[in-house]
């Protein structure tokens, strides 16, 4: 069954969100107002507010849609490699990639975490709740590469997803603020010694007991020439 046509109302509210997105990326999510998207699409106050009651309202519904839009460029096409190490990169580099492929100057979502980090309110709550299903989704990845086996058993799952947020972060501020044109080759270098941290290797008694075979060996040849 084919999906059902938007209706008007829907084509306009992504339309609106569309301009709102771009907006909040350049310059903030306090700087996104009815007024600032009136100018910007051409509506009237009035009929952006029968689609937004609120400049929070409009803030969160952004927000929102920076998540859906890029669940849709990042996360949705990495489910599309097998599980484990090669699916967690996919999601890294789509993660570093995303904003270009969605014709955004900076990442909405990163630009809320700053905006909104020490702001009670609705928003700030809106920030926490994506941002940790964020982190969780990080976590699952990681623990399913531990599953496969291709990370150590021992791998800590949250400090991984940690180091890996914490590199995507200096390389979205990198390319922002310093327009650093190698914050992408640099995150990739980051996000590689993580993984060779935490690959799985033979265990030291794995590989310690070639050499106590041979060592046994040359005992038993010992006591067998002492005996003739």
């Amino acid at each position: 069954m084919s999906p059902s046509k938007p209706s008007k109302g829907e084509e306009t509210r992504a339309v609106i969100l569309k301009v709102a997105l771009r907006h909040a990326s350049m310059a903030g999510y306090h700087a996104l107002t009815i007024g600032v998207l009136a100018k910007h699409t051409g509506m009237s106050k009035s009929g952006l507010f029968a689609h937004f009651g609120s400049k929070e309202e409009l803030q969160i519904a952004t927000l929102d849609e920076a998540v859906r839009r890029f669940n849709e460029a990042a996360f949705m096409p990495a489910l599309s490699a097998p599980r484990g190490l090669k699916r967690l990169s996919a999601l890294f580099d789509n993660w570093l990639a995303w904003t270009a492929r969605a014709d955004l100057s900076a990442c909405p979502m990163m630009v809320a975490s700053t905006e909104f980090d020490d702001r009670d309110g609705a928003m700030r709550e809106a920030v926490i709740e994506h941002m940790q299903r964020l982190h969780q989704s990080l976590v699952k990845s990681v623990e399913m590469t531990i599953q496969t086996g291709e990370f150590a058993a021992d791998t800590d799952a949250e400090q991984f997803a940690f180091e890996i947020f914490g590199v995507i972060s200096s390389c979205y501020r990198s390319r922002s603020l310093f327009r650093d044109k190698d914050a992408n080759t640099r995150a990739r270098r980051a996000f590689d010694r993580l993984v060779a941290d935490a690959v799985a290797r033979p265990t030291t008694s794995a590989k310690a007991s070639p050499k106590l075979s041979k060592a046994s060996s040359r005992t038993v040849r010992a006591k067998s020439s002492s005996t003739r």
